[in-house]
């Protein structure tokens, strides 16, 4: 058990952490970069201390700052939110080892799932559908790599095993592009990732982005909390979520929920995490586990009725999850519109002085942020200023209220991407749940070139 938790995070998500915290009676420390010094969480923090300058290089991905923060204020666990260090297993492994919780997975389980070959090696070991493609590291030798290629069939993407965010993938249309575009993909990944090996899938042509929420315990029991559909998306960024993911069998989610539960026990895993999947023509295929908080758990705790974020922190704690699969169940729809300091047409970020901030309200309307008016956003992080999430009975009634907090909502002093999220709402293919992941950027490019 530990009675005080430090954030080694910034922004909305911080502020949800030093609230799920408080409502538990926990003492909360707040570690913040210069630039995040007049934020609004770190004036409601226990204690609040500045670990660096504003580039996060020298900040919130300073583990050794965090570390030092954390023995000074008196710190017994860490919540690392999501990004930053969240999936940094050394990190991990530097707090358990500084006799400090980790509000978070095992090192060994965040190796396993942050290695895309390791995952689906141990995803296919639990009866998890992968979609079809090499069992290993796509070989060097042309002629191995080839025959591989050719087993899957073109067309087929390579992916980079240590990869994220959209980076280290690219498309093979053909044989004679292969071997350059593995080449290519190699030393993309060796780059970002510090890891050349690469791997090659199916390439589904018009999958959705369906995902499954699952919490676990440290005895071997854990539970899932239904699905999300991510599938509108910008360069593999998620733009709009909702749950549950519309139009998705009952009976094939459940025996795919059934199935992340098992590997969460195979591979001893503790806490809240995401199995992702991509969906067509009825099958799941799975791709990654993020073995995070998802930025996107908000219309997880609306349809579910559960705080994620007080669940993850008592599986910190050593607590038995009670919660059993046929207590979960999913009442309404949900959504959750990023809203992006960002120029809604070029996607330029767009850091400045808030002028103006009038967020929405009303039944079924909630909103996360840590900005308000006179709130300046710094240049040197993420352009995510909130989540605006709403919950109706059906998926009508959700849309409905999406629609007006949309149009209440009024930001000035900077661009965002309001204009983009207004425009989705009315796309009949939205309205209808018939959206794959390419989308959005069809219609981007659509409009780009009117």
């Amino acid at each position: 058990m530990f009675r005080s938790v430090l954030i080694a995070n910034r922004g909305e998500i911080a502020l949800r952490i030093l609230r799920a915290c408080r409502a538990m009676d926990l003492r909360v420390i707040v570690v913040h970069s210069e630039a995040d010094r007049d934020a609004s969480y770190v004036r409601h923090a226990d204690a609040a201390l500045c670990i660096g300058p504003a580039p996060a290089q020298q900040s919130y991905l300073n583990g050794a700052a965090i570390l030092l923060a954390a023995e000074v204020c008196g710190a017994e666990a860490i919540h690392p939110g999501y990004g930053f260090l969240s999936e940094n297993a050394d990190f991990a492994d530097q707090v358990e080892a500084s006799g400090l919780t980790f509000i978070g997975p095992t090192a060994q389980s965040m190796r396993i799932m942050g290695d895309k070959i390791a995952a689906k090696q141990a995803m296919r070991a639990a009866g998890v559908p992968c979609v079809p493609g090499s069992d290993g590291a796509l070989p060097l030798d042309p002629s191995a790599a080839q025959e591989i290629a050719n087993e899957i069939g073109y067309p087929l993407i390579l992916k980079a095993a240590g990869g994220g965010g959209g980076r280290g993938m690219r498309v093979v249309e053909q044989e004679s592009d292969l071997l350059a575009a593995a080449a290519m993909t190699r030393e993309e990944a060796r780059r970002a990732f510090n890891n050349s090996a690469i791997y090659a899938e199916r390439f589904l042509r018009h999958p959705r982005h369906v995902e499954i929420q699952v919490i676990a315990d440290s005895f071997g029991h854990a539970v899932w909390l239904g699905s999300r559909d991510c599938s509108l998306q910008r360069r593999h960024q998620k733009v709009l979520e909702e749950a549950p993911a519309p139009g998705v069998d009952a009976e094939s989610l459940a025996r795919v929920g059934e199935r992340c539960v098992e590997a969460c026990r195979q591979i001893g895993y503790r806490g809240v995490g995401t199995f992702e999947f991509l969906y067509e023509d009825g099958s799941f295929f799975f791709i990654e586990m993020n073995t995070r908080l998802q930025v996107e758990h908000p219309v997880t705790e609306a349809t579910s009725g559960l705080d994620i974020v007080q669940m993850q922190i008592r599986m910190a704690q050593g607590e038995r999850l009670t919660l059993q699969q046929s207590d979960v169940a999913c009442r309404g729809q949900a959504f959750e519109c990023r809203i992006n300091a960002e120029d809604p047409d070029t996607f330029a970020p767009s850091p400045g002085l808030i002028s103006t901030w009038e967020p929405p309200g009303g039944p079924g309307v909630r909103f996360d942020s840590h900005a308000f008016s006179g709130y300046r956003v710094p240049r040197h992080y993420d352009s995510l200023i909130g989540k605006l999430i709403v919950h109706g009975a059906t998926r009508a009634d959700a849309l409905a209220r999406l629609r007006v907090a949309l149009d209440e909502m009024a930001i000035g002093g900077i661009a965002t991407n309001l204009p983009l999220h207004r425009r989705i709402v009315a796309d009949p293919d939205f309205i209808r749940g018939e959206v794959d992941i390419h989308h959005l950027e069809n219609r981007l490019r659509v409009r780009n070139h009117a």
